[in-house]
């Protein structure tokens, strides 16, 4: 009597779920269509724009972020250091060169949910334009570790996990440009790891 109503929920429970569990996955995956690559680093154009593509307006509708407009900057994320391995926090990775022409940047280091790596309160965990050590070229060089690191270091904490680094162009003029494939990025040099 009550087996048909049974399976009919049943059914319903698991198309519902698998829906709902499907969206979440699509949403965790991506940002959008559209990405571009220059060597370890990603962006994505469009993702911020009126013009973006549904993924990318339900991924930002559910970040919950506020996100920069076209003409405003451009984020570009790294998960991989140039040799293609992922990063994480055991190794010893050096962000080397220059970022490309942008009136203000920053370079941060979150963890798989963008949430920012917790190094403690005395350690850099960030750096920007105005507080890196530069060369007379304007090159920088930026080690990224959980230990102390000689000139500019950006602390990742001593949990072993993997992590991405953010770099964030403002008011730059290579945003939303055809151009945006041209430019050179900073490199991601794998420097040392523990034997594992």
């Amino acid at each position: 009597m009550f087996r048909v109503p049974i399976s009919v929920a049943i059914i319903l429970l698991i198309a519902f779920g698998g829906a709902t569990a499907s969206a979440v996955y699509a949403l965790k995956v991506t940002v959008g269509f559209g990405s571009i690559g220059l060597g370890a680093w990603r962006a994505w154009p469009a993702a911020h724009t009126e013009n973006a593509d549904p993924y990318a307006k339900a991924h930002r509708a559910r970040s919950g972020r506020l996100l920069l407009g076209d003409a405003e900057g451009l984020v570009f994320i790294a998960e991989r250091d140039d040799s293609g391995n992922r990063l994480t926090t055991d190794c010893r990775y050096i962000v080397v060169g220059q970022t490309p022409p942008a009136r203000f940047w920053t370079l941060h280091a979150t963890d798989a949910n963008d949430v920012l790596l917790e190094a403690g309160e005395q350690f850099p965990s960030a750096f920007h334009s105005n507080n890196v050590l530069k060369a007379q070229s304007g090159a920088f060089e930026i080690s990224v570790a959980n230990r102390p690191q000689p000139g500019n270091w950006l602390a990742t904490g001593q949990e072993s996990k993997p992590f991405k680094l953010v770099l964030t162009l403002f008011d730059t003029p290579t945003t939303g440009g055809s151009r945006v494939n041209e430019l050179k990025m900073p490199d991601i040099l794998g420097s040392a790891c523990p034997d594992g």
